[in-house]
């Protein structure tokens, strides 16, 4: 981008499209940082692993994982970045175009630029610490295969002193069972359903958008919005906080849960460090990182990291009382998953969907 400021103004203001997705790659690649090559030899291992965790979710769940694709694709943050810039546009574009909506809005105009920003700024903090495409915690608009992200899974297990085979071996298990239960039919339809629902239920702070539009007149304030991307931070409010973002975090709880369980059944003796692994990452999701503030802030969605910790013990205890056929049939309808209270009451799942 250049650094004049009415260039810049004049980049932001042009789009062909509900978001500026343009300006967002810019922003996205610019915040991950350069490119890092990745040794052969490493690329190679992680791709050996990746097959064995196909393999092992094969053999001990009823997805597939050769559905949503077992070659894996081993990057760095800035490719990271750069391959899912339209990751979440199932989130930005409904919402841009909520804004396109009103013509009378003073802030309609800039509505694909301050998007572009949101989500280039979101994407590039998220870049700088995501291990896996699991770990965003929503999933990518469109299939995929697993995405691993060397630099990221390296220094997270340097930082916690793991077991650095055992460490990539379990983000790659995590990660292909993520990708195979998305891959299950109904449920990417179902969780994009559920997300247009909830920014079809957002409400824009009206009075914010004025100051907001008020401070653009001010050429400091102006830069300082450029060099801080995060436009829509602030301006959002949910409609209400009720029964669907419950079910958003019901099914991301189970997806993130389910996961977990796969790794207890098949890691075994593969991975002895399984449980010191799962305790580093919930030591890193205790404090929401930059990242995933900003995707709070773009869209107002708090995914409730905590939650994920109550997926993984729902289906230790629907398996421990009715056995893995039960948790398997998590996957056959919408209807299965669990809701927020469900989560922490699977005897009143069980009632509702065994009997």
């Amino acid at each position: 981008m250049t650094d004049n400021i009415f260039d810049r103004l004049a980049d932001l203001l042009r789009s062909s499209g509900p978001v500026n997705w343009r300006l967002a790659r810019e922003i996205a690649e610019s915040v991950a940082g350069q490119a890092e090559p990745i040794e052969p030899w490493l690329d190679e291992e992680y791709r050996e692993l990746a097959a064995t965790a196909a393999r092992l979710v094969d053999q001990h769940s009823p997805l597939d994982p050769s559905i949503a694709g077992t070659s894996p694709n081993v990057t760095d943050r800035r490719g990271w970045a750069s391959g899912n810039i339209e990751s979440l546009a199932y989130l930005a574009e409904p919402l841009a175009e909520k804004l396109a909506s009103d013509p009378g809005s003073p802030l309609q105009p800039l509505g694909p630029a301050l998007v572009g920003m949101q989500m280039g700024a979101t994407i590039g903090f998220i870049a700088q610490t995501v291990l896996a495409q699991f770990d965003v915690g929503l999933p990518s608009a469109t299939p995929t295969g697993p995405l691993l992200v060397v630099p990221n899974i390296e220094e997270f297990g340097r930082e916690h002193g793991l077991d650095p085979r055992e460490t990539r071996l379990w983000v790659a298990l995590h990660e292909v069972t993520h990708h195979a239960s998305f891959a299950v039919p109904w449920v990417r339809e179902h969780l994009l359903m559920l997300a247009h629902a909830y920014v079809d239920g957002l409400e824009f702070d009206t009075e914010g958008i004025e100051r907001r539009i008020e401070a653009l007149q001010d050429p400091e304030a102006l830069q300082q919005m450029m060099n801080e991307p995060t436009g829509l931070a602030g301006l959002l409010t949910p409609e209400d906080d009720g029964e669907t973002v419950g079910r958003i975090r019901g099914l991301l709880a189970v997806v993130e849960g389910y996961a977990e369980h796969v790794i207890r059944r098949a890691a075994g003796a593969l991975i002895p460090s399984a449980p010191a692994v799962r305790e580093a990452i919930d030591r890193r999701r205790a404090e929401p990182s930059q990242g995933e503030q900003l995707l709070h802030q773009a869209v107002a969605l708090d995914l409730r990291h905590a939650q994920y910790r109550l997926g993984n013990e729902f289906c230790a205890e629907v398996a421990r009382r009715w056995g893995e056929d039960a948790l398997d049939r998590l996957w056959e309808g919408p209807e299965m998953v669990p809701d927020e209270a469900e989560l922490t009451d699977p005897v009143g799942w069980a009632a509702r969907v065994l009997l």
